[in-house]
């Protein structure tokens, strides 16, 4: 699906955590979809019968990677009726029916492309209903349609009324029986794991519930196991110490969201002898939680006991963040999309929250959501970075992403694979992008 082609003297944004942007650049990308050579215009031969792509005064960024996506809903604020817990079964019972799994199976291809043209080219689920986005993963690696690089992970594991259950997880309540549901994924052919480890804001049924430790280390270390060996990565749904020191202990890989860390967590984020590459690595997700605390609920849709979840849970994710910079823990990025007013195109608004909220600096965040999120996932010598023999995943932009993320709103090419989308365009929601607007100019933004 690619021709071969070369990005002559753009200006290049590495995506490192130093912020380095070169200019004159030429970026030589081969027909097996791969870069061939990158370097100084004036050092680099562009071979006869390549394409041409004049990009002076264009910057080339990285593709972006989301390490954390649900492809169920469009990000959407749900009907209130769906929320309550009395639709619950009727709900979950359409959802696992044959219309069900065809209708998400087509939403799941929508907002897998909806991602790849605001210009994420690799992105990882973590909580399915069902094997939808295996299904998409596998249309897309066979060359059925130009879509992202996707790691599917299925159904989370969650315990008997945990978080996620009964929508978008199998359930177990002991360590052999969450061993087979892993391998029950891994015969579906999910190439990633999700755990929930603590209870969640969105499915609370209490104030305190989310954060709350759910699933035991036993369960998570049998899950940890099996996926290892399948050389699978595994993320946990973890929002407070107790369930996060548990979740680091039983060897998992990635903490979604996190919380202010002790001693003992920041010593097994750098050094997990249970994890898959011996370290862990935390992946906030605030744009599905701040939104939540800082909009009206009688715009987010959102209940009392949600609503205080939220505010709990914001402020100790925000604290996980500062606690992860100050003893240099890995971080990822992710957006939990498809989640109350997180769409699926709005990946830029994540790294825009990193800098406003989190206190990371623009070069911090985007190679959160580039280089580190390839390196955390295993793919750093597949994508991540703009060097030669890396997969061609590439978003070609008007302006340097360092001074506004707001560029990725309008990007002029996204390359995946060496396949070039021209003026990608997408769907997007007025009224949600104007309410999230709003929170450029909040007062509490660091």
């Amino acid at each position: 699906m690619s021709a071969p082609f070369a990005l002559v003297e753009a200006t290049v944004v590495t995506g490192d955590s130093a912020g380095t942007v070169v200019p004159g650049m030429t970026i030589v990308v081969d027909d097996d979809g791969r870069i061939g050579q990158v370097g100084s215009t004036a050092a680099v031969t562009v071979p006869s019968g390549y394409r041409r792509i004049e990009a002076s005064g264009l910057f080339v960024v990285p593709g972006l990677i989301n390490a954390h996506a649900h492809l169920f809903a469009d990000g959407k604020p749900l009907p209130p009726i769906l929320l309550k817990e009395s639709a619950e079964s009727l709900v979950s019972a359409f959802m696992h029916s044959p219309a069900g799994g065809w209708m998400l199976k087509r939403r799941t291809r929508t907002n897998v492309l909806t991602q790849l043209h605001s210009g994420v080219t690799t992105l990882r689920s973590v909580g399915d209903v069902g094997y939808e986005v295996v299904a998409v993963a596998n249309e897309i690696a066979a060359g059925k349609y130009v879509g992202p690089r996707v790691l599917a992970s299925g159904p989370l594991m969650a315990i008997t009324g945990g978080h996620g259950a009964p929508q978008i997880a199998l359930i177990s309540d002991s360590p052999w029986d969450a061993r087979r549901n892993v391998r029950r994924s891994l015969r579906k052919g999910v190439t990633a794991i999700k755990i929930a480890a603590t209870g969640g804001v969105t499915d609370a049924r209490v104030v305190g519930e989310a954060g709350r430790p759910q699933m035991t280390e036993e369960e998570m270390t049998a899950i940890c196991e099996e996926a290892h060996n399948a050389g699978i990565v595994v993320a946990a749904h973890a929002q407070s110490q107790a369930g996060i020191t548990a979740a680091l202990r039983a060897g998992v890989d990635t903490i979604e969201h996190g919380s202010s860390m002790s001693d003992e967590m920041t010593s097994l984020f750098k050094d997990n002898p249970r994890s898959l590459h011996g370290t862990s690595a935390l992946i906030p997700t605030l744009q599905a939680c701040l939104p939540l605390v800082k909009l009206d609920p009688r715009i987010t849709g959102i209940n009392a006991i949600a609503r205080a979840n939220a505010e709990m849970i914001g402020e100790e994710m925000l604290q996980g963040i500062r606690d992860a910079l100050a003893n240099d823990i890995a971080i990822g990025m992710g957006t939990d999309s498809a989640l109350t007013h997180v769409t699926h195109y709005n990946t830029w608004r994540e790294l825009d929250m990193l800098v406003r909220f989190g206190g990371l600096t623009p070069a911090q965040a985007l190679h959160a959501a580039t280089q580190s999120n390839a390196r955390i996932l295993g793919l750093d010598t597949v994508t991540g970075s703009i060097r030669t023999g890396l997969a061609a995943d590439l978003v070609v932009l008007d302006e340097n992403p360092l001074t506004s993320f707001r560029t990725f709103t309008a990007p002029r090419y996204v390359v995946v694979g060496g396949a070039v989308l021209e003026a990608p365009a997408v769907t997007r929601f007025a009224e949600i992008d104007e309410r999230l607007d709003s929170l450029e100019n909040d007062p509490s933004a660091r």
